[in-house]
């Protein structure tokens, strides 16, 4: 009776198996894929200069955030969600590893549907990006932040004189400008760093420092915020 009662629940057993099994084959792919559309979104959107982020205020980042497809949804209530990647710049002028991150943030209003938008932080300051590593940190409460100027001539330092502390952008239905997001909460995504990293507990001071063995993806979104950047040195 035992061994039928056993026989019985091999099936289901392999079942199981069955779905766990792809899943751990794909740790970190979700992650991976993250990174390559974080690069994507900003080679397109520096590929337009006279509608991309301006090069003076590149040059003066502390650290970049990309989310790509960030969703907007709601009914007279909204809410925003998504998940993307930080990197920050090193002592050396050259960019980090990525750190996963998530968006996200309510919004009140008259409001019917939904909406993918791809969105763009520049860190100005490092204190922003000390305040994000710390924990929760929300938009506007934590740092100052403000819609950044548009296209090659916009005037990044008359902009920039306004000392927010974070200048925000965003791409929907292919229009690029800068948006509001006072009150959106970013926090880093512990879970989606140790997949991407298959290392446990990986810490986020590690990841900026390139003690951690990164998926070669990481290399391509490096590659790409070298390209659109310079250092204060003007090195590459």
């Amino acid at each position: 009776m035992v061994k039928a009662r056993v026989m019985r629940w091999i099936p289901a057993v392999a079942v199981l198996i069955g779905l766990v099994h792809p899943a751990v084959v794909q740790a970190g792919a979700k992650e991976e894929k993250k990174v390559n559309d974080a690069a994507a979104v900003m080679s397109e959107i520096m590929a337009i200069p006279e509608k991309g982020i301006p090069p003076e205020l590149l040059r003066n980042a502390e650290g970049i955030a990309i989310i790509p497809g960030l969703l907007k949804a709601g009914f007279v209530i909204g809410g925003r969600y998504g998940t993307g990647v930080v990197a920050v710049r090193r002592s050396d002028g050259r960019w980090s590893n990525p750190t996963f991150v998530y968006l996200a943030g309510g919004s009140f209003g008259l409001q019917i549907g939904a909406q993918s938008t791809d969105i763009v932080l520049v860190f100005k300051t490092s204190r922003s990006i000390d305040a994000m590593k710390r924990g929760k940190f929300t938009l506007g409460a934590d740092a100052s932040v403000a819609a950044g100027p548009v296209g090659r001539h916009a005037e990044a330092a008359t902009d920039i004189m306004l000392k927010a502390e974070i200048y925000s952008y965003s791409r929907s239905r292919g229009l690029f400008a800068g948006v509001a997001l006072e009150g959106a909460a970013l926090q880093i995504d512990d879970n989606a760093n140790i997949d991407f990293y298959n290392k446990p507990a990986v810490s986020v001071d590690d990841i900026f420092a390139g003690k951690v063995k990164a998926p070669a993806a990481a290399g391509n979104l490096k590659k790409v915020l070298e390209k659109y950047t310079v250092t204060r040195k003007g090195r590459r």
